[in-house]
């Protein structure tokens, strides 16, 4: 493999992970604020559905992305609606959401499939384009591929660094605490959880009109991508950053698997695609274990050396959700 045809299949990883950094993003600073929105993966499926039907109907890009990113909100503010004001399981209202959206997009979205719609041009940024290696990683993608940069460094900002990013991380670590200091609890959740949502919407026509362009239903390779952006955020300890580095290595993983797959023809297809899918949960029980009794226990017995620096190892990768996630809060 020469150093372009490498080149290229990084700038495609780049790509490829675009609609995954965003909504992981966007479920980040849902769980930030405290709640578990379960329904990723439907909501995926049915904005990629409903973003590609409006591209088409419209012969607007713009009107599709806003439609899947409404469609992303909407399904938020039910998972909202339903554990801020009626006080029902997140989990359970979520998980069946995520199944009722997948199978409405299906149903809704047969005819359109296979039909022939527009998609996102390449969008070279003119003159950084042809720096060495960085322009053709970089700036040389479309507008879904800025766009993830951009939100990557947004959302870490928010957060962080600003105080109604303080404010978000009170509401999902000590509600309790921002409602005296005069924070609205409730009403923050709600828009918290509608703008994670739209992220999480924006990501199913990032899909449908650019990385796996057209809708085509139950074949559309879109099941399964919601629980690995929920499996993501966990990974990425609620850090931007870190979200979009387990982005970047599942479509890493993803493009692993086109690689080597000629170096392999006895083995089928089908193995190397899902492989990053189990791979990813590995990942993701090993970003956890440092957690477990019996991993202290193991680390005792080891030389004094080998026990500090698998010690190290184990903190800097260890996570731990916002102290109230999925707890509902009573404003008083």
């Amino acid at each position: 493999m020469n150093l372009d045809t490498l080149l290229v299949g990084l700038a495609g990883i780049l790509t490829a992970a675009a609609p995954v950094v965003i909504a992981t993003i966007g479920e980040t600073i849902t769980e930030r604020a405290g709640i578990v929105n379960l329904s990723v993966n439907g909501s995926i499926i049915l904005s990629a559905m409903a973003g590609f039907v409006v591209a088409v109907s419209s012969h607007s890009l713009v009107l599709g992305f806003l439609a899947g990113a409404v469609v992303g909100a909407v399904v938020a503010l039910i998972v909202a609606f339903s554990s801020i004001t009626l006080k029902v399981s997140q989990v359970a209202v979520g998980f069946v959401l995520t199944l009722m959206t997948r199978d409405m997009a299906y149903f809704l979205g047969d005819p359109f499939m296979s039909v022939s719609g527009p998609i996102v041009p390449a969008l070279p940024i003119p003159g950084l384009e042809k720096i060495p290696i960085l322009g053709t990683l970089f700036f040389n993608q479309d507008i879904t591929v800025y766009l993830s940069f951009l939100t990557i460094i947004l959302a870490y900002v928010y957060i962080f660094k600003t105080r109604s990013g303080l404010v978000l991380q009170g509401i999902g670590e000590r509600p309790a605490a921002a409602f005296v200091r005069g924070a609205n609890v409730n009403l923050m959740r709600y828009v918290y959880t509608m703008i994670g949502g739209a992220l999480v919407g924006l990501a199913g026509p990032i899909y449908s009109l650019n990385v796996k362009a057209g809708w085509k239903g139950t074949i559309s390779g879109l099941d399964g991508i919601g629980w690995i952006v929920l499996a993501i955020t966990i990974f990425g300890g609620w850090n931007p950053l870190r979200a979009a580095l387990g982005a970047y290595l599942f479509a890493f993983l993803q493009w692993l698997g086109l690689v080597i797959q000629p170096s392999l023809p006895n083995v089928p297809s089908q193995v190397l695609q899902v492989a990053p899918f189990p791979l990813m949960i590995l990942t993701l029980l090993l970003v956890n274990i440092g957690n477990a009794e019996w991993v202290e226990q193991t680390l005792a017995r080891l030389p004094e050396e080998t026990r500090r620096t698998a010690a190290r190892v184990l903190r800097a990768m260890r996570t731990s959700p916002p102290a109230s996630l999925g707890v509902p809060f009573d404003n008083e």
